[in-house]
C-alpha cells in the first residue's frame, strides 16, 4: 500500500498549495446555492443578479482559505505511515488516527466565515470531534483512490459546505422556535 500512501501524500500537498483557490469556491458556491448568501457575504462580493451560484461568486474581500497547510498534519501522517504494515487492523487505524486531524481542517472556511478564534474553534470541534473523525477518516479514504483522488478533493469540500448548510439551517430554525410564541412546538401522535 505504499503507493497509496504516496497519492495521499502528493493530495494533500496538491491540496494545499495548488487548489485551495478552487476548493473556496466550490465551496462557497455551495453555500450560496443552498441559501447560505449571508454567510459567505462576510468574506467576498456576490452578484444576486447571476444566472447561478458559481456566477455569483465575486473576488473575496479578505482572504480565503479552504484548509490551511498543517506541517503538523503531515508529519503525523509519515509517522502513522508505519501502522500500515500491521495485517488486518493497522490500515483502518491510521486511517482514523490521521482522520481526526483532517476532520476539522475541512471546516476551516466556514470558521473563517463565521469569525471564530482559535479557542472557539477548538471547543467546537471539541463537541463534534466523532463527526469530525468521521469525515476526515472518510475523506483520506477516498484520496486514497489513485485515479479520482483528485475528483474526490472537489467533491470533499462539497460535501464540506453541504455539512455546513445543515448545521446553519438547524441554527435557523432553532433561533425561529426561539423568537416564535414562546412555547417549543409538541409532539402530536396522530394515528390512522
Amino acid at each position: 500500500m505504499p503507493e497509496s500512501e504516496g497519492a495521499a501524500i502528493t493530495a494533500l500537498l496538491f491540496e494545499a498549495f495548488l487548489v485551495d483557490e478552487t476548493l473556496v469556491d466550490v465551496h462557497d458556491a455551495v453555500l450560496v446555492n443552498e441559501g447560505c448568501r449571508d454567510l459567505v457575504a462576510t468574506s467576498r462580493v456576490l452578484d444576486p443578479d447571476a444566472a447561478d451560484a458559481v456566477l455569483e461568486l465575486g473576488k473575496p474581500t479578505v482572504s480565503a482559505v479552504y484548509s490551511p497547510f498543517s506541517l503538523r498534519q503531515i508529519i503525523e501522517f509519515i509517522l502513522f505511515l508505519p501502522l500500515n504494515f500491521i495485517p488486518v487492523a493497522g490500515t483502518p487505524v491510521f486511517l482514523i488516527l490521521t482522520g481526526r486531524r483532517a476532520g476539522p481542517l475541512h471546516h476551516w472556511r466556514y470558521f473563517q466565515l463565521l469569525g471564530l478564534t482559535k479557542k472557539e474553534r477548538h471547543a467546537y470541534v471539541l463537541r463534534q470531534k466523532l463527526r469530525y473523525t468521521w469525515f476526515g477518516t472518510v475523506a483520506l479514504l477516498l484520496q486514497l483512490i489513485p485515479v479520482l483522488s483528485m475528483l474526490f478533493l472537489l467533491t470533499t469540500a462539497a460535501g464540506s459546505a453541504l455539512w455546513v448548510a445543515r448545521i446553519e439551517e438547524s441554527k435557523r430554525l432553532r433561533s425561529q422556535s426561539r423568537e416564535g410564541d414562546g412555547t417549543s412546538p409538541h409532539y402530536v401522535d396522530n394515528p390512522v
